[in-house]
């Protein structure tokens, strides 16, 4: 599923660089990749919402803005 998001992570212990240290530096490499956080987002599949239901949600929430604007101009 998530083959096409790996990437050829070549590492070698440097000369007298302990395991916690490589390990280290392994994981660092792995974060600033961005590859966990892809897969962990790609991890639940959502599927897309219905053209209704987006026109829905943006009434509900520009509604929701207006409500807000006027209770700041009431106080």
């Amino acid at each position: 599923m998530l083959h096409y998001l790996l990437l050829n992570m070549d590492m070698k212990r440097r000369e007298g660089e302990s395991a916690s240290a490589f390990l280290y530096r392994f994981t660092k490499k792995v974060r600033q990749s961005g590859i966990l956080m892809e897969a962990k987002k790609r991890r639940f599949r959502t599927r897309p919402a219905s053209k209704l239901k987006k026109r829905l949600s943006a009434l509900y929430r520009a509604g929701k803005t207006r409500e807000a604007e006027r209770a700041r101009k009431a106080i």
